[in-house]
């Protein structure tokens, strides 16, 4: 597969596409058990607190 280089906008930015997953945790606690195990398993996390 193919990416289609393309130039920035006028504003100098260039759009990176990116893909997640949210879960909905049941507590602070649960958050910070969750980020550990995946953090351990290599993955590139993102800590959101609404």
């Amino acid at each position: 597969m193919t990416k289609e280089k393309r130039p920035p906008g006028k504003n100098g930015f260039k759009y990176r596409e990116q893909y997640g997953v949210l879960v909905v945790c049941r507590d602070a606690r649960h958050q910070e058990q969750l980020y550990n195990k995946l953090k351990a398993a290599g993955h590139k996390l993102k800590v959101v607190t609404v």
